[in-house]
């Protein structure tokens, strides 16, 4: 891997741990909140389990795992249905909310690029095979 990719990887690392670390942020605050709604704190454990979910697949593609690819699409499908629903939920009030809504299916299509990067950086090398002599 050239140093360019190496530092693309460890930034995009870095912003997805920081991602991580605000989505389980704000669970925490929804979560301590006296007036949340039990729709809210459901939400709430969701956004902390994506969190949670994320710094443990990111560590396991930093190891060179195989799984972290598929694990990571996972959780990110899963989190945005129950974002969409949470939008729903809450309503609508106007187009500028949908923008919400693309902004949080980027930051999740990034954690994604992170951990795909990662993963290809710590994937050992494929050998030819070796070829037989007469």
């Amino acid at each position: 891997m050239k140093q360019h990719d190496s530092i693309i990887a460890i930034g995009l690392t870095v912003f997805s741990g920081l991602v991580s670390f605000l989505f389980v942020f704000y669970a925490v605050n929804i979560l301590s909140a006296e007036n949340a709604s039990e729709y809210a704190k459901v939400f709430a454990y969701v956004s902390a389990g994506y969190g949670l979910g994320n710094v443990y697949i990111l560590s396991a593609a930093w190891r060179g795992s195989s799984w972290t690819l598929w694990a990571n699409k996972l959780i990110a499908f899963c989190f945005f249905g129950v974002f969409l629903m949470h939008m729903v939920q809450t309503g609508v009030e106007n187009n500028l909310e949908y923008l919400r809504a693309l902004g949080m299916a980027g930051v999740l299509w990034l954690n994604w690029f992170a951990v795909k990067k990662i993963s290809r950086r710590t994937a050992l090398p494929v050998q030819p095979p070796a070829r037989k002599r007469r």
